[in-house]
């Protein structure tokens, strides 16, 4: 039951980086002009996109320099969730699973 739940929040963790992925091609692809937000289906998935998306983000971009218009955040986001948060959340389910409880430590 417990590794269930484990995975459950490796799969929502992953999802959640695939919508920052698809949050900076779509603004992106806004930016260019291939996307027409006028559209309605356009705009509403974009809409959502920037809500879900925007709570982690902002906070990062004001932690970073200006760069004129390249905005490194959602790389920096992807980053941290795979270097941080998956291993993270790998040994923390060691821990609980198997009682190894030094695999936090290292």
């Amino acid at each position: 039951m417990i590794s269930i739940l484990f995975n459950l929040v490796a799969y929502l963790v992953w999802a959640y980086m695939w919508a920052v992925i698809l949050a900076a091609v779509f603004s992106m692809l806004v930016a260019f002009g291939v996307l027409d937000t006028r559209n309605r289906m356009v705009w509403t998935i974009g809409d959502f996109l920037y809500r879900v998306t925007e709570p982690v983000l902002r906070p990062i971009r004001n932690v970073l320099p200006n760069l004129g218009g390249i905005d490194l955040s959602p790389w920096v986001v992807i980053l941290v969730i795979q270097l941080v948060i998956m291993p993270l959340l790998a040994r923390l389910e060691a821990a609980v699973l198997f009682g190894a409880w030094r695999a936090l430590a290292l």
